[in-house]
């Protein structure tokens, strides 16, 4: 059990470590307004922070104030976020900020309670942000702080099991300082992210590996407990890349909510029949032949995707109101799931 003082080394050391070896040229380390650590921490969600600079930077010369990302077009948002993933990430940014607009004179509230109110934003999330732009000392418990938190204590079971994850909270709520708030908060991040990783974990380096409990019992290579591993299911679905004789190609607007929500693709079909029937529908006169196969992973299944390819087309209809004819260039400026850019860039 730690003690008031192990809990005061912890932090000590931590920031020491810190203040000489931690990130501090992240650039939304600098000049960090409310707005661009929200953004960042939103970005950082589920991806790490080498994949999210250089997005963080175009999107901050896009969208440099709430204010121009509310009144911006989910249109544009979703391109500029276009190969970072996690799309509904994009379309709640755009949602919150003209809520904030509208609800808090254009400013993003400062309560960690009013914070999670907003689209996109959980209790980890809004407690980075309050502590980081706020200097509130409230916990957060990402994948980086889970990690650390259960090797430092010794806790085993699955992070994402209820109780579990209560007590994790309840031991990184113990350890946040009352000052030095937003540093701890990043020095925490840090030591998950660059010395306490998921595989080979660099404990020797590590400030407090004296009061490690995984490292003591040599468990630090099995904690935390891996989520149980589960079968992801395959599905096999047909998309039709169509060009026309002045070389633009056929693409649809998915609906707002759901996978690749409000992104543009080629249209896709449960089965070939299914994608047969449309083209002559649509009344093209070749018969669509094989292009390429995406196979892509989400969270919970395999997609494997047949690329037909139909050129030449001339009829210039659409399959219906969500359909829009578009050159490459006009295409490659809307928000594209990464494997549909990856097709149209094909030649």
């Amino acid at each position: 059990m730690y003690t008031t003082a192990q809990y005061s080394f912890f932090v000590k050391n931590l920031l020491d470590w810190f203040d000489q070896h931690g990130r501090h040229s992240l650039p939304w380390q600098k000049s960090p307004t409310p707005y661009r650590i929200w953004v960042s921490e939103i970005m950082l969600q589920q991806t790490q922070a080498a994949t999210v600079i250089p997005y963080f930077e175009r999107f901050m010369e896009a969208f440099p104030k709430l204010q121009t990302l509310a009144e911006a077009t989910l249109d544009d948002v979703l391109a500029h976020w276009s190969g970072l993933g996690y799309y509904a990430r994009g379309r709640n940014l755009h949602k919150a900020a003209q809520r904030c607009m509208q609800e808090h004179d254009g400013q993003l509230p400062v309560s960690p309670q009013q914070l999670q109110d907003l689209p996109g934003i959980g209790r980890s999330t809004a407690n980075a942000i309050a502590a980081q732009a706020f200097g509130l000392p409230v916990a957060i418990l990402d994948g980086n702080v889970k990690r650390v938190m259960c090797r430092l204590h010794g806790i085993e079971g699955w992070p994402g099991k209820a109780a579990v994850e209560r007590r994790l909270w309840e031991l990184a709520q113990a350890h946040m300082p009352t000052e030095r708030v937003a540093d701890y908060t990043q020095a925490i991040m840090d030591l998950g992210a660059t010395l306490c990783t998921r595989r080979r974990p660099d404990c020797q380096r590590c400030p407090v590996h004296h009061e490690c409990q995984a490292l003591a019992q040599g468990l630090h290579d099995q904690l935390p407990t891996p989520r149980p591993k589960k079968v992801l299911p395959t599905r096999k679905r047909w998309w039709l890349k169509l060009e026309d004789n002045a070389g633009r190609l056929l693409l649809t607007q998915r609906p707002a909510s759901g996978l690749w929500g409000g992104l543009w693709c080629l249209p896709e079909f449960d089965s070939e029949d299914d994608l047969l029937i449309q083209t002559m529908a649509l009344g093209c006169q070749s018969t669509p032949k094989a292009l390429t196969t995406i196979r892509h992973s989400f969270s919970h299944y395999h997609l494997h995707a047949e690329v037909m390819l139909v050129k030449g087309y001339q009829a210039g209809a659409i399959m219906d109101a969500s359909s829009r004819w578009l050159s490459p260039k006009q295409a490659t400026k809307l928000g594209l799931p990464t494997p549909v850019r990856t097709v149209l860039e094909r030649p």
